[in-house]
């Protein structure tokens, strides 16, 4: 893919991310603010944690951005007996008498991983190697996962009986928390009418594998004024209660703050968002954007604000 100058890449970005958001919206009814974190993400090259209930077309969404996108999908569903190879794969004895690796579902574009937390941390484990290193080791050998390469897990915050909550270490290497909420009554009306008939869509392919990665590049490029970059970095210093910018409101409700990769995303986010809304750098106004989804699993309150009714939201609120 060849552009003239990035002024003309950033237009290109721009005009795909809204064809492709176009191209979702065919399927995936009234989920606009989901789809466009789940995008930013993927050209952000972050991984993204969707909390919701069952039912909200979880699955369903991330299908059709990998169709959309052009790239190679699988779905995992995370078990209580899901052991490490049946994520990564595992070394057998052919029939020449040599081992060989099978790869395993991890092996594509994008991963969906369903219900992490009903899974042990052993396995939660590989599965965030996998999305830290971009690569994965088996019987003392690397092996590289395709590109791009995003995660997308899924957690039901309804039952929590049996389940492994992901420890904060490991939360922090998504870029986002991304809150599902039930849809609108007219948007529910619409999906009911489509899913309930035997209408069916077709899909465009938009970009491929390539054009995400030299978008994914390009944004790393997009120049950030030294006004933006402070706001960023003071903002995920404001949430840690303590320190030189804390407020009094954190200091009084929160026990743990976000650390430097919250700052990092925070930057990416903001460049992101500013390329797909059409403009060649980023203002403060895009790092607002998407500091919600960024802090919102990074900050733990304390049981002063639990008792109080204090969510994660109105701090976040607050502090912008």
């Amino acid at each position: 893919m060849q552009y003239k100058n990035e002024v003309e890449a950033v237009d290109a970005l721009h005009q795909s991310f809204n064809n492709i958001k176009a191209e979702i919206g065919k399927v995936v009814v009234g989920q606009d603010d989901v789809i466009k974190s789940v995008l930013i993400a993927i050209f952000s090259n972050g991984h993204c944690l969707l909390v919701g209930v069952p039912g909200l077309a979880k699955t369903l969404l991330v299908q059709t951005v990998a169709s959309v996108l052009d790239l190679n999908f699988n779905r995992i569903q995370f078990t209580p007996d899901l052991m490490p190879s049946d994520i990564i794969g595992a070394e057998i004895l052919g029939e020449d008498r040599h081992f060989k690796f099978i790869k395993g579902p991890v092996f594509s574009n994008i991963i969906l991983a369903d219900e992490i937390n009903r899974t042990p941390p052993k396995t939660q484990a590989a599965l965030l190697e996998a999305m830290q290193e971009k690569s994965v080791t088996a019987a003392g050998q690397t092996h590289i996962l395709p590109k791009p390469f995003f995660v997308l897990a899924t957690q039901n915050p309804i039952e929590q009986e049996g389940t492994y909550p992901l420890p904060e270490a490991q939360l922090d290497r998504f870029m986002f928390n991304i809150q599902l909420n039930y849809p609108a009554f007219a948007d529910e009306l619409n999906i009911v009418k489509n899913t309930t008939s035997n209408k069916s869509v077709q899909l465009q392919k938009i970009i491929q594998a390539e054009d995400i990665q030299y978008f994914q590049s390009l944004i790393r490029d997009i120049p950030v004024t030294d006004n933006v970059l402070e706001y960023a970095v003071k903002l995920a210093s404001k949430t840690r209660p303590n320190s030189e910018f804390s407020t009094e409101a954190v200091n009084k409700y929160v026990s743990w703050g976000a650390g430097p990769r919250a700052s990092q995303f925070l930057v990416l986010g903001a460049k992101c968002h500013a390329a797909i809304s059409g403009k060649y750098a980023p203002d403060i106004e895009d790092v607002q954007a998407v500091a919600e989804p960024i802090l919102r699993h990074r900050i733990v309150r304390n049981y002063r604000a639990e008792a109080e009714g204090l969510s994660i939201e109105k701090i976040i609120k607050d502090l912008l």
